[in-house]
């Protein structure tokens, strides 16, 4: 699996575990919902940190929270 999977997989996987629609985490992430809908449906493959650490916000959860998976832990090189 890529990164760009791995980042929509667990972005959806938090959004059925915290029981939130895009709107509202939109509303607690301070990041616009087209911006998440981009992520979400492949139109932005590259979301920055910043993004993703404003979207962790809105979870309630840190930047370590996120990524320690083990989809993230098992990434490959994107670089061959």
């Amino acid at each position: 699996m890529d990164t760009y999977t791995t980042v929509k997989n667990r972005i959806l996987q938090l959004l059925g575990e915290k029981k939130m629609s895009i709107h509202r985490l939109a509303m607690e992430s301070a990041v616009a919902p087209s911006s998440i809908k981009n992520i979400l449906y492949g139109k932005s493959k590259n979301p920055g940190i910043v993004t993703i650490k404003m979207l962790c916000d809105g979870f309630g959860i840190s930047l370590i929270d996120f990524f320690d998976t083990e989809d993230f832990k098992k990434l490959e090189q994107e670089i061959q």
